[in-house]
């Protein structure tokens, strides 16, 4: 297999990756990392010293790629497949690239805050921060339930990069700050949780839900 994803299935930035993979049907072998298993983290800092995934190595290319919005540019430029998550456009591709950011740096960050505040231990806890991220995720949801009002997806009728990047925080606001109060941002969560791509990374994160401290199923 050429192309290798190190990764874990409760990551939502590895959710990220493996929607744009299942949205075109990309051949790749995914690889498990688990940081608390020394053995594991061990032949992952042999690929990223930097142990944060996820990780895309192309083998044919010799390319080790991290981080999830240049991996899935990587996937496009090298490997393009039926959907299109970036588009042609200067201008289109921008908007793309912006959503991208909006919902990595408003929705993934501090729903992870939020989440991992909970494997801390007693004493430890962060609660201003996570009041913090609490306000941040609706602050984004009230921005964002404005855009929706008019959209299928995040920017525009089209499925995108964008809507790779939103799928996972979403999903796991159920987990962090529900997104009740908006029901146009609830419609878009739903619509993304039964987009086969990503319902097949549930599907497959699914096993291990029972891990994320205090989970209630959405």
């Amino acid at each position: 297999m050429n192309l290798h994803l190190y990764m874990h299935p409760l990551s939502s930035f590895c959710h990220k990756v493996l929607i744009a993979l299942y949205e075109n049907g990309t051949p790749f072998e995914p690889h498990i990392v688990r940081l608390d298993d020394e053995a594991s983290r061990e032949d992952f800092r042999k690929v990223w010293p930097i142990l944060r995934f996820p990780v895309l190595r192309d083998e044919m290319r010799d390319r080790t790629v991290p981080e999830s919005s240049i991996i899935i540019e990587y996937l496009e430029l090298h490997y393009p497949g039926p959907a299109a998550l970036l588009p042609i456009g200067a201008q289109a591709a921008l908007n793309v690239r912006e959503r991208d950011r909006f919902f990595d740096l408003y929705l993934h960050v501090p729903t992870q805050k939020i989440i991992t505040d909970r494997m801390r231990p007693e004493g430890s806890h962060d609660t201003l921060g996570v009041e913090q991220a609490r306000a941040q995720l609706r602050t984004a949801y009230a921005l964002l339930e404005q855009e929706m009002q008019e959209r299928t997806w995040a920017t525009g009728d089209t499925f995108t990069m964008a809507d790779c990047a939103a799928a996972p925080p979403l999903f796991y606001s159920a987990w962090a700050e529900p997104v009740d109060d908006f029901p146009h941002v609830a419609a878009y969560r739903q619509r993304l949780m039964e987009r086969p791509s990503f319902a097949r990374a549930l599907r497959e994160a699914e096993p291990y839900l029972q891990f994320v401290p205090k989970a209630q199923v959405a």
